[in-house]
């Protein structure tokens, strides 16, 4: 049976379990009362059987008029009740044709079916934004990957058709080509652990993170005339060290490529608050405005004037910082320096100490 019909039997049922309560009172409190025979009489008093005689067939009219109003009235009750299911479910069979752009936009005062719908409508923007950006994100990825396999080709041909080319030249570039499509193969999968949540958790101390990122940077950094400094207190959280070294690796690779040509700065410092930590990491470099800002997440983009650097990157840094801060149930704040530069805060769950006395 469908709901509705199960709704309307369980209204006409108790109408009837009412109705029928009604009688069994009224033949407690009333009929038990009248004798069955009276004594002869000058007045004309009507006894017990003569009550029923009366009394029954209109009871069981009454009843039955009941039961059809109670069926007709609980059918378009139970239809009136259930319509917003009804749009429920047919946005959520539109979905699943893959149609996310429908809105149930349920009207009426606030009930459990408003706020179901409103939850869906939530639940369909947020499948629709994804599926917008997992859209983009291949059409991205395999422009990328498309780049080094026509470079290689085209490498290859120019040396089919010119066998007096210097092989080392050829090679040289054949092998810049080839790192670089490494490069962005292992970023890709590094991005899909990061979102899939394939990792295990434990024990990570962000301020030590932070340490060893620059350390490993810190020729990159000497390389290129700047400084690292870095900072702070204690951080511990939770989550996968290797990822967390990956993410601070990428904010401070970025921190030093997108900087000042010399005598630049980057700032590495990690603070502890009551329920979170949080790893800041700052450069100086070109003014930034915020529309460019907003962007910097999103897979392969780039700001202005990071593609013709000798370490660019192949565009998904900060797109994996952060998917990997996201991962960690963590809030990624990405915000222009007055000065110049970018800011960017990674604040992650504190681990909870228990305290004993």
């Amino acid at each position: 049976m469908s709901v509705r019909l199960k709704l309307t039997l369980s209204y006409a049922g108790v109408l009837m379990l009412a109705g029928f309560s009604l009688l069994a009172v009224v033949w407690v409190f009333l009929l038990r009362y009248v004798p069955d025979t009276l004594a002869p009489s000058p007045m004309t008093i009507p006894d017990r059987h003569d009550l029923l005689v009366a009394f029954v067939p209109k009871a069981a009219l009454m009843l039955a008029l009941l039961l059809i109003a109670s069926l007709v009235g609980g059918w378009i009750l139970a239809g009136s009740m259930l319509a917003p299911l009804t749009r429920i479910t047919n946005a959520a069979r539109l979905a699943t044709n893959g149609s996310l752009s429908h809105r149930i936009q349920l009207e009426g005062r606030q009930d459990e079916f408003r706020e179901l719908a409103d939850a869906f409508d939530t639940m369909l923007e947020r499948l629709e934004a994804h599926d917008a950006e997992q859209q983009r994100f291949a059409a991205n990825a395999s422009h990328e990957l498309r780049t080094p396999l026509a470079i290689t080709q085209t490498l290859l041909d120019v040396a089919r058709k010119d066998p007096s080319r210097d092989p080392a030249e050829l090679v040289d570039r054949l092998d810049y080509v080839n790192t670089r499509a490494i490069d962005l193969t292992e970023s890709l999968l590094l991005l899909s652990r990061a979102n899939q949540r394939t990792f295990t958790r434990g024990d990570v101390d962000l301020s030590l993170v932070a340490e060893e990122a620059a350390e490993t940077l810190l020729p990159l950094a000497e390389q290129r005339g700047l400084t690292i400094e870095t900072s702070g207190d204690l951080a511990p959280t939770v989550g996968s060290h290797a990822l967390l070294l990956q993410l601070t690796t990428n904010l401070v690779h970025n921190a030093i490529v997108h900087n000042l040509p010399t005598e630049g700065s980057v700032w590495v410092t990690t603070t502890v608050h009551p329920r979170t930590v949080v790893l800041t990491v700052e450069n100086t470099g070109e003014q930034l405005s915020a529309a460019v800002v907003s962007t910097l997440t999103e897979p392969f983009q780039r700001g202005n004037g990071r593609v013709r650097t000798d370490h660019a990157g192949v565009g998904l840094g900060l797109a994996i910082v952060n998917s990997i801060t996201q991962a960690h149930d963590g809030i990624l704040i990405l915000a222009a320096r007055p000065a110049g530069g970018l800011r960017v805060t990674v604040q992650l769950p504190a681990v909870r100490r228990s305290t004993t006395v």
